[in-house]
């Protein structure tokens, strides 16, 4: 049925349109009493055996909701509702921003992809942490922080401060996201030299505004060569960190099949055509981290086998965005459901234990 109204519906309306529609939607069952906690009986994850313990915390399922789609924290309740393990809100900038001008977003229907050049819109760090301020348990919320385009890439560091000081008290984990290809200059931070105080500096933000040690991840870029991967993952190691996001949106377009002028737009692209390389990335960063760093694998995650295949591979968590926008608002239940399947047909009697013997 999501299908059909895809192909029939939604397709035809503007893509940032549509998101925009689907948030206030998502606020609108947020704002009625009863109705979200009413969603989370019905689509929550409830298999015991796909629960994962990682970053101090204890996930109902591996699969969560990337950032890019509720940047300012606005539906994170009612997208948990949906089924999701875990929401991660932003990117969040230290100051509001407008992002690029539209159109600024493109779906590559046939690719089963998306084309985004949003540039980190948002209402800023405070907006996010006044909305975060009085939440509820219930999901975990991970905040993905990124850096203010207007500020230089010299003062990266205390524009990310800010942003930490004002979210790291009401985050469940924290990202620094440096791997955005919309944000001039932002990619130039993944060098090590660039990276190390950074790093550094958000994770003594964190330490010195939250009442407790807020696990602090870092966001990398599929595009990185293999040693400039290896060398990411040395850092994390080096510095404590508690584990590594990979990966973020592609700036390369080899092997697109559809649409061809809307191929060459601008932008990070996401979905099916970066399963490969993301899962290469994973492969790398466990192979050279083993179970040091807790690896979120993110980047063409469109079902149960995907979700199954990043576990096996070395993934504490995965998380997907575009495979929802193809998959519908029941797509993170379905995955669940067939992922429970695959786990009860397996050898393992846990995820845990699948990720383990990989």
């Amino acid at each position: 049925m999501y299908r059909l109204l895809f192909s029939l519906v939604i397709a035809r309306i503007d893509a940032e349109a549509a998101h925009h529609l689907t948030l206030r939607a998502l606020r609108a069952i947020q704002a009625v009493p009863g109705a979200a906690p009413l969603l989370r009986r019905v689509l929550a994850p409830r298999d015991p055996a796909l629960a994962v313990h990682a970053l101090g915390l204890d996930f109902p399922s591996p699969l969560g909701l990337a950032a890019g789609f509720d940047k300012d924290a606005v539906a994170y309740k009612a997208l948990g509702a949906f089924g999701f393990g875990h929401v991660e809100i932003g990117t969040v900038t230290g100051r509001p921003q407008p992002g690029n001008p539209r159109p600024r977003l493109f779906r590559l229907v046939r690719d089963r992809a998306v084309i985004n050049r949003m540039g980190f819109n948002n209402a800023g760090s405070e907006a996010a942490a006044d909305r975060l301020r009085n939440r509820r348990p219930g999901t975990i919320v991970g905040v993905n922080i990124g850096k203010t385009k207007v500020v230089p890439e010299a003062e990266a560091a205390a524009d990310y401060v800010a942003s930490t000081e004002r979210l790291a008290p009401y985050a469940d984990y924290l990202v620094v996201n440096v791997s955005s290809p919309n944000t001039p200059g932002l990619r130039n931070l993944q060098a090590v030299e660039h990276l190390r105080p950074l790093l550094s500096a958000v994770r003594e933000a964190a330490d010195r505004s939250a009442p407790r040690r807020v696990p602090l991840l870092v966001k990398i870029a599929p595009d990185l060569a293999d040693d400039d991967v290896d060398a990411v993952a040395d850092l994390a190691l080096d510095l404590g960190l508690d584990g590594i996001i990979a990966t973020n949106t592609t700036i390369e377009r080899a092997g697109l099949r559809g649409d061809a002028a809307l191929a060459k737009e601008t932008g990070g692209l996401s979905g099916a055509p970066l399963k490969d390389r993301s899962l290469d990335v994973l492969r790398r960063l466990r192979a050279r981290a083993g179970d040091r760093l807790v690896l979120v694998s993110v980047g063409g995650v469109e079902d149960a086998g995907d979700v199954w295949e990043r576990i096996r591979a070395g993934a504490t968590l995965v998380q997907g965005y575009t495979g929802m926008i193809y998959g519908g608002p029941l797509w993170a239940r379905r995955v669940h459901r067939d992922l429970a399947a695959r786990l009860k047909g397996s050898a393992f009697p846990t995820l845990a234990a699948a990720r383990h013997h990989s």
